[in-house]
Parts: structure tokens; sequence; C-alpha cells
């Protein structure tokens, strides 16, 4: 594919006024989601939640991509449409989560590094062939006294950038994830330390690997107190950490940041690209991809049960609109509680 076509693609993803919904939950994490609301985890189960959010009408006014499952990329909707296809029939771009997990990294206590290199030229020529026009790899890092070392980082970015570079090969617009996670008690100040060192040496792999930077999208982390820190930090003290730490690592080249959600919830995640997005205009779109901040109404008022899919998409849809809000700096919070 040539790289215009990637950069179209890219660009596509961060639209203004749009975003990307991650629904590429693994086995585990979607089961241990399920069963916080007594719901069971099967596969028809999960077609079905998956079909609920997808078939929600008027979605694709603020949801320009979703990030799918290997389960769900070859799953239907019950009249026998392909998710793929229901999706390209919206203007949605189908995309898929290629890593298989995280792993601990031997020799390193408590750092991990992502799994899904072997045969992964294969899948991706496959995903491809399924409809898939971009892909995601996500690596962790955390925060702890001797905590990320300098093998860990390197290693996580060499796999991302190797990565980015196959996907760039088949075609497919590489979404590269490094999460620095917010589990520890580590203030603002350690995050945004972290996130900048890890973000400098991941875009230092991608130029190694000759990835074209203006056909990949980058999702970090926004730069948050851990959860046990005894100090949190205001939205405007979270927006200004995170521009300042992007713009000190994030080429312009690059077309958009679609931040993760990384456990905020809901109105913080929104809140905070609110606050961003009305700081700029940045070199860059900045957008969302986010899971549970999208989807945890819906989730919570579905509760597996089919009497409950409309007011379910009615939840997911409000959800997603606040986000196109907040893509303009437009959020106010006004509007959620005349929903509520």
């Amino acid at each position: 594919m040539k790289s215009n076509d990637l950069k179209s693609i890219a660009r596509s993803l961060v639209a203004k006024g749009k975003g990307i919904l991650a629904a590429d939950e693994s086995f585990p994490t979607i089961e241990k989601r399920f069963k916080s609301l007594g719901i069971e985890s099967t596969e028809e189960i999960r077609r079905s939640y998956r079909e609920l959010l997808l078939t929600t009408p008027g979605i694709e006014e603020f949801i320009s991509g979703v990030i799918l499952f290997d389960e769900t990329i070859h799953q239907k909707a019950g009249d026998g449409m392909a998710f793929v296809d229901l999706l390209r029939n919206k203007g949605i771009i189908p995309g898929i989560k290629v890593d298989k997990g995280t792993t601990a990294m031997p020799g390193f206590a408590g750092e991990k590094i992502t799994a899904g290199l072997d045969g992964l030229r294969e899948r991706l020529v496959e995903y491809r062939a399924r409809g898939a026009q971009f892909a995601k790899w996500r690596a962790v890092i955390t925060i702890g006294p001797d905590t990320p070392t300098r093998a860990n980082l390197v290693a996580n970015s060499h796999h991302l950038a190797l990565y980015a570079a196959l996907s760039q090969e088949e075609g497919l617009v590489p979404i590269v994830e490094p999460e620095v996670l917010m589990d520890g008690d580590n203030d603002i100040a350690r995050c945004e330390e972290v996130t900048e060192t890890a973000l400098t040496t991941v875009f230092s792999a991608l130029r190694e690997y000759r990835v074209a930077l203006e056909g990949m999208l980058l999702k970090p982390n926004m730069v948050l107190p851990g959860k046990q820190s005894p100090k949190q930090a205001s939205v405007n003290e979270v927006a200004e950490a995170t521009i300042r730490c992007l713009k000190k690592t994030v080429p312009a080249a690059v077309p958009g940041i679609v931040f993760l959600s990384g456990g905020q919830s809901p109105e913080q995640a929104t809140q905070h690209l609110n606050a961003m997005n009305q700081r700029g205009p940045h070199p860059w779109e900045l957008s969302f991809s986010f899971g549970r901040a999208l989807q945890d109404p819906a989730l919570k008022t579905w509760k597996g049960s089919s009497s409950n899919i409309s007011a379910a998409q009615k939840a997911f849809y409000h959800r997603a609109m606040y986000n196109g809000e907040a893509r303009y700096g437009r959020y106010t919070g006004r509007t959620e509680k005349e929903a509520a």
C-alpha cells in the first residue's frame, strides 16, 4: 500500500469530532467485567454485547473506527452480516488488536513485555483480507522504585516498532500503544518523567525501523498520578502536564494522538480530553481510543438482558457524543446532566 493511503486512513481515524471505540477486550478482561455484573461470558453473549455496541444508531457521528478482537472480527450480527461489513456500511473503519497480551520479562521483576510477534506477518495478511484497515499493539510500562528499567523500555519499544513496520508493510495503519500504568503511588511529576522517557524511546525505535510517522497513530496514557498517590491532580494539571510531555516527544508528522482511558471514570477521561483540546491548536489531533470510558455506562445498563438493549445503546450513544464534544473542547457536562 502506498504511504498516501496509510496517511489517508490515519487522518480519517482522527477526523474532527470523532474518535475510536476500543472493543478489543481479551477473554479474561471481558470475563472479569461481565462477572462483576453477574453476566456469563460465553461466545454468544460476547457476540450479542458487541452487536449491541456496533449497531447503536448514530454512533458514526462520533466514532471513526473500532478496534476488534480476534473472536469479534470473525463474528456476524444477528441478521447474518459480518461485523466488519456492518461497520463499513456505517462509514466506520474496522481495526484489529494483534498483540497476544503481556508476559513477565525474564530477569526483570515486576516488568512485562508483549507477546505476539511470532506469526504476526501472516496474521496481518489474514486480518487485512477480512477488512481490517488498522491494527493495535499494547505495551505496558510499570512505575516503581526501580522501574521502568532501560532494558524494559528498549525491549517494548523495539517490539512496538517491528509491529508497526509489519503493519505498514501489509497496508494497515498501526496504532502504537505504550501505556504507562497508573497503579502505583507515584505523583504526577513522576508519571510525566516516565512517560517522556518512554515516548522518546518509542519514537527512536520507530525511526530506526523506518516506520512512516504520517501513516501511524499514537495511543498513550494521559499524564496522571498513580491511583494510590496521596496527591491527586486537577483537570487542568493533567491537561497541562500531558500536553507538555507530548510536545517534547511526539513529532508533528504524526497525524493524531488517541488517548487510552487507563482506569479513569468515563467523566474524568472526557474532562481531561476536553481540557487538552481547549488548549489547542496542537501539532496533531488529540482524540480518544477509549474502552471502558465509552462502554461502562452501556454495559451496566444492559446487564446481559435483551430487554435493556435500547437503553444501553442510548447510554453508549451519549457517551460517544460527550467525547465528540470534547474533541472540540466544547464539553461542559451540561448535556450529560440533562440526559441523567
